[in-house]
């Protein structure tokens, strides 16, 4: 089984910070430019990269979308998403030169739209993101930057997105995000369980690589790593040699 290692950099006004809980008000900003800190991921050694569009994914605009393209032209192999809404969005990220597009928002709120991209585009261009929060028993699917929640559910989306063609699941625990506290294992044993057929990456509060051990034992297909190596916990190296 495949298992890829993903550094994320996630982009608000051109800068790189990082989201407590996915709270705007809880943001640390780093030094680090990001295209420098994409270099140096490509320099480690890592074939894919994450970005995050943090202002667009709450605005519904691709507010980072230069930077996304400087990024590209380093040579890695890109996924990104946040402001993506419509196809002519999904079409300008497809033209910067990103691998795949996330779909958040839009796949929570319009299924059967994306559903027809994805018999447009092909499941493997395509990441759906179903970031969830746990509220009374229930998986939820909070969207807009995680400001709002859908009606929706994780166990009802993800089988069904499954059935259409999807391969790439992303799913974070919201609750862990940026907090260090580990992956939420029970969660991808969840989804391995109701659909199996995607390959899920893990995603929030990864601090050791023993975390990332944990994560493809309990059936996750890839991980998300963003504070982790930013706070050099360990090196990309290190985790790349998981």
């Amino acid at each position: 089984m495949n298992f890829t290692i993903i550094p994320a950099i996630d982009l608000r006004a051109g800068r790189v910070v990082r989201l407590q809980q996915g709270d705007y008000d809880r943001e640390t900003r780093y030094a680090t430019d990001p295209l420098t800190l994409a270099a140096g991921y490509r320099d480690a050694g890592t074939l894919w990269l994450h970005l995050v569009d943090l202002d667009g994914a709450r605005s519904g605009r691709l507010d980072n979308l230069r930077a996304i393209e400087a990024i590209v032209r380093l040579g890695l192999k890109v996924q990104a998403g946040g402001g993506v809404r419509g196809e002519d969005d999904l079409g300008r990220i497809f033209d910067a030169g990103v691998q795949r597009v996330v779909l958040g928002s839009v796949a929570i709120r319009v299924p059967d739209t994306v559903a027809g991209w994805l018999a447009r585009y092909g499941g493997e261009r395509l990441t759906i993101a179903l970031d969830t929060r746990r509220i009374d028993g229930r998986w939820t699917l909070p969207s807009a930057g995680w400001t709002e929640t859908e009606a929706c559910t994780l166990d009802e989306l993800a089988p069904w997105y499954a059935g259409r063609g999807a391969h790439h699941l992303l799913c974070t625990d919201i609750e862990r995000d940026g907090m260090l506290a580990g992956f939420n294992l029970d969660l991808y044993r969840h989804l391995a369980t109701v659909a199996p057929t995607l390959a899920v990456q893990a995603s929030g509060g990864v601090r050791s690589l023993e975390d990332i051990r944990a994560a493809r034992g309990a059936g996750a297909r890839g991980v998300i790593l963003g504070r982790a190596l930013l706070e050099g916990r360990f090196t990309l190296a290190e985790a790349l040699a998981c």
